[in-house]
This record gives C-alpha cells, structure tokens and sequence, in this order.
C-alpha cells in the first residue's frame, strides 16, 4: 500500500504569491460587498429600523481609517514624516481599529437587546446587522495584511 500517492504533486503556489494583491483586494471587496447586501436584505422586512444602519456605517469608515495608512507609515519607514508622522500614523490606525470592534459590538448588542432577548419571531434583521459588521471587519483585516506593499 506504500507509494499509493506518490504520483500526487501539490499544485505550484507562486501563481498566488504572484498574484496576491489581486487575491486579497478581489475577496476583501467581495466580503464587503456581501456584508452590504446582506444589509439591505433584512431592510426589506418590516421589523427593520433604520438607525440600525449606524454600526455598518461606522464598520466602513473604521476599513477606511485601517487602509488610509501603509504599514511602512506604521513602522516608521518612510522617507519623509508626512502630515501627521509615524506616532499619527498608529493613533490613526488604532481609532480605525476601535471603530471596527465598536461596531462589531454594537451590532452585537442590536443583535441580542433587540432580536433574541424580547423573543420576536423573526430575528433576521439582528442576524443580518451582526454579519453585516463581521464581514466588513474580516473585509478589512484581509485588505489590511493580506496585501503586500513591496509591490508598488
């Protein structure tokens, strides 16, 4: 039985190295996408408020704030210090951070204080505003470092 998957070769990975910018910008934006779409699903039922669009709003600009600052910015490596320098660049980065989890926890607390603790029958909506926010943080945690920055 020894030798029975000799034959079987792993396929050449430096097609996704090469490509990888491509790779990571298209399945960032297609959970984005997705996470939005989503949104506007359970807007379709009547148990929607709007104010509960607040928390993807704020999911977006925190992908934003996390994708306005390279990592060399971050690190400290960059020729000059530009607007707001190396230590702007991380307080930058972490408040995009902040928004990001704040969100993600808002439409956490959505999900329970208004969905499943008063026991609706329908608790879609809530669900949707949860994976709304979780793939818009996913969304930019693959922008952010699944991209690599020696390219351009």
């Amino acid at each position: 039985m020894s030798g029975c998957l000799n034959e079987i070769r792993c396929p050449d990975m430096e097609v996704v190295v090469e490509r990888r910018n491509l790779i990571s910008s298209i399945s960032a934006g297609t959970l984005f996408f997705i996470g939005w779409w989503i949104i506007i699903d359970a807007e379709a039922t009547k148990d929607f408020w709007h104010v509960y669009h607040i928390p993807g709003v704020i999911a977006s600009l925190g992908l934003f704030m996390i994708n306005a600052v390279s990592n060399a910015q971050i690190r400290g490596e960059t020729y000059g210090t530009g607007c707001i320098g190396q230590t702007g660049a991380r307080v930058w980065f972490l408040n995009g951070f902040l928004w990001l989890f704040g969100s993600l926890i808002s439409a956490a607390w959505i999900l329970f204080g208004a969905y499943v603790v008063p026991g609706k029958d329908d608790p879609w909506p809530g669900v949707a505003i949860f994976l709304q926010n979780a793939l818009i943080f996913f969304s930019a945690i693959v922008f952010k470092f699944g991209r690599a920055e020696e390219h351009w």
